[in-house]
């Protein structure tokens, strides 16, 4: 069931930054369903600097989805660009892309929805290019594609993908 006409995009409160946690979790693809990677990896501090400390820097900016009241999903981005690199990092200038939906929500256009708004928000910003970090095999690779964002580096498993949002 399609539910996309009674979702609700609005920005994170102060008091909700808590989620984070388990939309950082969720943000990790899962190749392979039956065994899941445990939740301790989002303890390790190339993962949890995606969440650590939220809300205190500029560039950090989160929307979350909303379906009856109950938060089904986020898309944040950050500048990673310190002593430790997001995976999508390409300066210190980029905000980088990461969003994540609960399970029974993905597929129905809600990260869609979530990415447009932030693309949105990141021009109203005056940010000129925005980034992320795919793995190959994660659908959500042909999502970011069809909002623009391109290929500009790849390893054996994951695309480092780019959008200039002076396009846009």
């Amino acid at each position: 069931m399609n539910n996309i006409d009674k979702i609700v995009i609005r920005e994170l409160k102060t008091k909700e930054v808590a989620i984070l946690t388990d939309m950082l979790y969720e943000s990790i693809f899962q190749s392979d369903e039956a065994n899941p990677i445990s939740r301790d990896v989002i303890k390790l501090p190339e993962i949890s600097q995606y969440i650590d400390n939220f809300g205190q820097r500029e560039s950090d900016y989160c929307l979350i989805a909303e379906f009856n009241n109950k938060i089904i999903g986020a898309v944040w981005t950050r500048i990673l660009a310190g002593k430790i690199k997001g995976y999508g990092n390409i300066d210190d200038k980029t905000p980088e892309f990461a969003i994540s939906l609960y399970k029974d929500y993905r597929k129905q256009g809600i990260g869609t929805l979530l990415m447009k708004r932030m693309i949105s928000h990141l021009i109203e910003k005056g940010y000129k290019q925005t980034s992320l970090s795919v793995q190959k095999e994660n659908y959500a690779f042909r999502m970011y594609q069809k909002l623009g964002f391109e290929i500009i580096r790849e390893n054996n498993k994951d695309y480092l993908m780019l959008l200039n949002l002076r396009k846009i």
